[in-house]
């Protein structure tokens, strides 16, 4: 039984270091993380870099590597969950290679112990000689099915705790992609999935729109009634967001009270109507403070919308739906701007 029939969390990571040792890449735990994810190939953007470096006949090695771990996975609280689990991975991992190594040793032996048998029955032995290379070949058979089950067993424990490890891992990672106050995707999240939906649109020839949104006022609300209250507004807003967003729309805290909404497949006619809506819905609700029932009176936002460009980089759409959002902030607040209106603000 091999590794990758075992389980395929076995192959990948012996396949990932396969890769490392190929290219003289340390074995650390972090390191290990950037390879494991290349050979899943989940990142598409990570894949795209390792390829383009490759192929350019760039140098593979640890410093770009630890480059490639800081633009995808570098997250501080995260990190050191990350390097432990990553190590363990690594620990059982290389348990299992080296039983996997002593098996082809155990089974060379074999082989060659049932070959001199093939070889000494055709010479025409005497009954009692024969006899003693049967007794021979069963006690080897035996110790070989003995050795045989403990791999499995071995195989069957490791994979556990890889997979156990991996669940982990997933989990971290995913903590280090979400804004812990909104539970919505974080500012790195969102620059991922941009540049992911970029590629898709372009390669699908289809429409994407970026809506920006940032709430009014919103020093003034913390000044009034405390960061508890503007803590609950912000709660408030990322559950308006998701209300109207598609289940393929992916919201973010974008930064402070700003929020961020990647529209894929939407014409700025369905983006524009999807933030006019939302716009209104947020303004028409009163609120009020948890812990004493005050009336916060009335929450507004402003919102900028952009439709990709041709010549569009994910900075410059993100640059261009701000300059909307600022639009709607010069002209008075509580409304919608997009890069189709024609003027997008008043002096």
């Amino acid at each position: 039984m091999t590794a990758s029939q075992a389980d395929p969390s076995a192959a990948a990571a012996q396949s990932a270091l396969r890769l490392m040792s190929q290219h003289g890449i340390t074995p650390s735990a972090l390191n290990y993380e950037v390879w494991f994810e290349f050979h899943l190939g989940r990142t598409p953007a990570l894949n795209a870099a390792i390829e383009a470096r490759i192929g350019g006949g760039g140098e593979v090695d640890d410093t770009f590597t630890a480059q490639l771990h800081e633009q995808y996975f570098g997250d501080a609280a995260a990190s050191a969950q990350i390097a432990i689990t990553g190590e363990k991975i690594a620990r059982d991992l290389g348990q299992v290679l080296a039983f996997m190594r002593l098996s082809e040793e155990k089974s060379g032996d074999y082989g060659r112990t049932l070959e001199s048998a093939a070889t000494d029955l055709n010479r025409g032995l005497a009954s009692d000689q024969i006899q003693q290379i049967v007794s021979s070949l069963a006690a080897a058979t035996l110790d070989m099915a003995n050795h045989n089950q403990h791999l499995t067993d071995q195989l069957k424990k490791s994979s556990r705790e890889i997979n156990t490890l991996r669940a982990s891992l997933e989990s971290v990672r995913l903590e280090s992609l979400t804004d812990a106050l909104t539970g919505l995707s974080n500012r790195r999240m969102f620059d991922e999935a941009l540049r992911m939906r970029i590629d898709e649109a372009r390669a699908q020839k289809t429409d994407l729109c970026l809506l920006l949104c940032d709430i009014d006022f919103f020093k003034r609300f913390n000044d009034t009634w405390g960061h508890q209250t503007g803590d609950q507004i912000l709660r408030f807003l990322a559950s308006a967001l998701q209300a109207h967003a598609r289940p393929d729309f992916l919201i973010a805290r974008h930064g402070g009270e700003e929020f961020a909404m990647i529209m894929p497949r939407m014409d700025m006619r369905g983006a524009a109507q999807i933030a006019e809506t939302m716009r209104a819905a947020i303004s028409a609700k009163r609120l009020r403070r948890r812990s004493t029932n005050d009336d916060l009176g009335q929450v507004t936002v402003s919102i900028g919308v952009a439709r990709l460009a041709p010549s569009d980089t994910p900075a410059g759409l993100v640059e261009r739906t701000d300059t909307c959002l600022y639009a709607s902030k010069r002209n008075g607040r509580n409304q919608v701007t997009t890069d189709a209106t024609p003027v997008l603000y008043v002096a």
